[in-house]
């Protein structure tokens, strides 16, 4: 697929950012927003490597990997060269190229097929639980910046992971029935793709970042505790209904069963985020 194919799949364009609208007083000075965006433009700037893996795991199925190839992997690849546009224009000084390149080479060896689930059925189980990941990041990330590119940008960027978890959530109930996917089955591969959330690629892509936006400086903080902050900062405005309703939308629980559950498990998990 040629560049100018996937552009024509892609529901908006870079060049529909109005720059000129940019604030940067507002986020220079945070190192708080600098990491959250850069560390995100690190990661879907890698999709091409990850997608692939995915598009020659589907091999055969045709309807699959079309869209993998000409909507999914464009639409993230997009994402990273408008956060990285992002960051260029409110840091300039950063060396992006050299901060991604250092990310590029740890995180490349991570993204192998031993990383997928055993059946493609699971695996678009899991594809929801880091759509479900994706789609909130950018959601808390709108609200915690009074930036207006950055809103704009991480929206457009928070509707189009949406648009991805629907279109995994429907080949996984194609797959759950050539499989015979048991319920049990599909609650192992959810548990172990959240547990996977905070490690990782992204793990990895913030750690870079952080290195590279701090190296020389005296008054650099902790790795440990810049985490802790932008931790604690994110879940302030961290959609835990929306999470707990995606995560467990592949059980295919009864709509009561599924009502009655998603109270004591958002106030399970916004137990576990203040703690």
């Amino acid at each position: 697929m040629t560049e100018n194919q996937a552009s024509t799949n892609l529901r908006w364009r870079l060049e529909e950012l109005d720059f000129s609208a940019l604030d940067a007083a507002k986020v220079q000075a945070r190192d708080d927003i600098f990491l959250l965006v850069c560390s995100a433009s690190f990661v879907e700037s890698g999709a091409d490597v990850y997608a692939q893996n995915l598009v020659d795991y589907f091999a055969g199925d045709a309807e699959t990997g079309a869209w993998l190839d000409a909507h999914w992997m464009a639409e993230e690849l997009q994402h990273g060269r408008a956060l990285k546009a992002y960051v260029q224009q409110v840091w300039p000084d950063f060396d992006w190229d050299g901060a991604y390149a250092d990310f590029f080479a740890e995180y490349s060896k991570l993204c192998t097929t031993d990383e997928l689930e055993p059946t493609r059925g699971q695996e678009m189980v899991a594809r929801c639980i880091v759509e479900m990941g994706t789609t909130t990041y950018y959601q808390a990330l709108h609200a915690v910046s009074d930036e207006p590119v950055l809103r704009d940008l991480c929206w457009r960027i928070r509707t189009d992971e949406v648009q991805h978890y629907k279109h995994f959530y429907h080949y996984f109930l194609s797959y759950r029935e050539l499989e015979h996917l048991s319920r049990p089955q599909v609650i192992a591969t959810l548990w172990r793709r959240a547990a996977e959330l905070r490690q990782s690629d992204a793990d990895v892509a913030l750690r870079h970042a952080w290195n590279w936006r701090f190296r020389g400086r005296a008054d650099a903080p902790s790795y440990d505790a810049m985490s802790r902050q932008l931790f604690a900062l994110m879940r302030t405005q961290y959609p835990v209904d929306m999470a707990m309703r995606m995560a467990i939308k592949p059980l295919q629980l009864p709509a009561w069963l599924e009502q009655r559950m998603e109270r004591p498990l958002s106030a399970v998990a916004r137990w576990a985020l203040l703690h």
